[in-house]
């Protein structure tokens, strides 16, 4: 079903509202939050994936529950958002767990790590393979409820002012970065940067940064790198599936009703499944424009794949001997995608293979 199409039924009277929700209208109180974005409202597709969870909480509640959300850093800056969530001064967030990284390094698997889960095995982890209860029993630790909230698929390796033939070219090289990927990328000898979406195209255009990455052509077209430097590399190996959350102050969520926290889940699973749709539509013909604008799109050389993976584990070992929650989720994540890449291996990766080649035949 079109998401206005249900909006709109949603709306009307009569019968058409069966689903609506008449019951949990007239039974439930008015709820007013609010919600700050880990993203620009620019960003109209991450961005924009929390104002669809925010319009189907109020269709499904006939109206009864109004989440209003903001950008970054309109009431709270994207680095202090689930701290801002955890103390109640803020009722939600729309962010990316692997931002707060810094906090504990748990937090980065509940988006992405290097090497670990594509888009659709960090779904299945999530809500067939145990996952979500996973991460919520950590996030309970920082006074959140997590749920799924989009997914960006694998994404791009960024934008970078010179070319990488090697190994050796990393060496010295200032990246923005977010989560444990720049950790990883650190024993490769890249100086990572954390900096917020919407100052690396300045750091990038001042050299204050040498690279960056972002999310893929949809959004970085509209950030412009590629008018700042030339390069842009594939993939991310550091973000293969990474998922966006909605973070919720624990105490608020266990203050709803089971007929509230229903509509907030299965709003949150829309806005999931909407935003990966989404990109996978409109980033085949931003890169085609972006190629077309003079963008150098090139596949890391092997040899940097191949010692960054060997830097994710040396990362993963270190954490686990001194972090009890992180050994434990990502010994979990492991044993998923071994799992699920053995059925990947034997039908999914032998048709996309089969479906590419010809395609490139035209």
């Amino acid at each position: 079903m079109k998401r206005r199409n249900f909006l709109k039924g949603a709306a009307i009277g009569g019968a058409a509202t069966a689903l609506a929700a008449p019951a949990v209208a007239q039974t439930q109180p008015k709820v007013q939050w609010r919600m700050t974005s880990g993203f620009p409202r620019s960003l109209d597709t991450i961005f924009g994936a929390a104002e669809v969870f925010a319009a189907h909480v109020k269709a499904m509640s006939g109206g009864n529950f109004e989440i209003e959300v903001f950008p970054s850093g309109e009431i709270v800056p994207t680095p202090q958002a689930v701290e801002a969530v955890g103390t109640n001064t803020i009722e939600m967030a729309h962010t990316c767990s692997y931002y707060y990284w810094g906090i504990d390094p748990t937090f980065a698997i509940g988006t992405a790590v290097p090497f670990s889960l594509n888009a659709r095995l960090m779904n299945s982890w999530l809500y067939e393979g145990g996952g979500n209860d996973l991460l919520n029993a950590f996030y309970a630790k920082h006074k959140l409820y997590g749920m799924p909230g989009g997914n960006t698929g694998v994404q791009m390796g960024g934008w970078w002012r010179k070319e990488i033939n090697s190994v050796d070219d990393l060496k010295g090289v200032k990246m923005r970065i977010a989560g444990i990927g720049g950790k990883v990328l650190e024993k490769l000898g890249v100086v990572p940067q954390q900096i917020p979406g919407g100052d690396i195209y300045p750091a990038l255009e001042r050299g204050t940064i040498d690279a960056a990455e972002w999310v893929g052509p949809y959004d970085d077209e509209k950030l412009g790198f590629n008018k700042v430097a030339p390069y842009y590399y594939y993939p991310g190996l550091w973000e293969g599936g990474p998922t966006v959350h909605f973070f919720v102050n624990l105490d608020k969520w266990n203050e709803l009703g089971p007929e509230y926290r229903a509509i907030l889940t299965n709003a949150a699973a829309y806005a999931n499944t909407d935003m990966m749709a989404k990109y996978d539509a409109r980033n085949p013909p931003a890169l085609r424009s972006l190629i077309a604008g003079g963008a150098k799109l090139k596949a890391f050389p092997a040899d940097v794949i191949d010692a960054a993976y060997v830097a994710a584990n040396e990362v993963y070992d270190e954490l686990s001997a001194s972090n009890a929650d992180f050994k434990s989720i990502i010994d979990n994540v492991k044993a998923f995608r071994n799992e699920g890449y053995l059925w990947y291996q034997v039908a999914e990766y032998t048709y996309d293979t089969y479906m590419i080649r010809n395609r490139t035949k035209g």
